[in-house]
């Protein structure tokens, strides 16, 4: 487990794995109804105790088991925080589509309430954790939740400003709503700086790796904060390039529930997206 490779396969099929396992909480969710998101999200509450454990744990503790373990701790904290969100207990106050012609800061506020408490838990256990970990012996677990959160936001904003492609297959009923506040246009400003940032960000920690200096433990942190990061750039990319992306997790997913009515979809079955 000391091998850099083998650290970079389980950050990229942890990466799989935990995604491909909340869309599948959330969508066997939908087709239950009633408050079967709610009680997902209930249930997934130990996965947050033994991610904050896990990180509380590992942060004096800067071997190569120590380093594994906060970065499984701090993906678990981060699972549970998007799972309660794609199950709608931790979104915002305004879950309603964003009305046609709706523009400027109005539609800003608009799109900014229906994602505000995740925001907000999100910042929240970001800053709690560099309290704790800033100067600690073992910060990969800090690293990692810090990487994942700068990337989701620049990803959200992406979306909000319009990107070519918008993947919305995977939206579950609490969350029909938000495709309405993405926007799909030809570029926008931003997304050349935030892929020109991961990529600099994921040569950063391939420099530590190849710099010679790091211990085995350091070795596996930066490799498997680099796989981390470069999934987030392929991520970004995706908005542009038309790669069939949604088949890594569609073969795992329940089908629609037959004589369920989801209006947040048109005929074809796409859910509608502002352009």
């Amino acid at each position: 487990m000391e091998n850099p490779w083998i650290a970079a396969l389980v950050s990229l099929f942890i990466w799989w794995f935990a995604t491909g396992a909340i869309l599948l909480a959330v969508k066997c969710a939908d087709r239950r109804g009633g408050g079967a998101h709610r009680r997902t999200a209930l249930a997934g509450l130990p996965l947050l105790g033994a991610g904050i454990w896990g990180f509380v744990a590992t942060s004096g503790d800067p071997s190569v088991a120590g380093v594994y373990l906060a970065f499984f701790s701090a993906l678990a904290i981060w699972g549970w925080i998007e799972l309660a969100f794609l199950a709608g207990v931790v979104t915002g106050p305004n879950g309603y589509p964003c009305p046609p012609g709706v523009t400027g800061w109005e539609r800003f506020i608009r799109a900014w309430g229906t994602i505000a408490y995740h925001e907000m838990a999100l910042t929240a256990a970001l800053v709690a954790m560099m309290l704790w970990a800033w100067d600690a012996p073992n910060a990969f677990g800090l690293w990692t939740f810090l990487v994942l959160f700068l990337a989701r936001i620049s990803a959200k904003l992406n979306l909000y400003l319009g990107v070519p492609r918008i993947n919305t297959e995977f939206l579950p009923h609490p969350l029909l709503h938000l495709a309405s506040h993405f926007r799909r246009a030809s570029m926008n400003g931003l997304f050349p700086l935030s892929v020109t940032l991961l990529t600099l960000a994921t040569g950063w920690w391939l420099t530590q790796i190849m710099a010679g200096t790091a211990d085995a433990a350091q070795l596996v942190g930066y490799a498997l904060l680099a796989v981390m990061t470069a999934l987030a750039l392929i991520e970004h990319w995706l908005m542009v390039v038309p790669l069939p992306d949604a088949k890594l997790w569609r073969w795992m997913l329940p089908s629609e529930k037959p004589g369920v009515q989801n209006p947040g979809k048109t005929d074809n079955g796409q859910v509608k997206v502002r352009t």
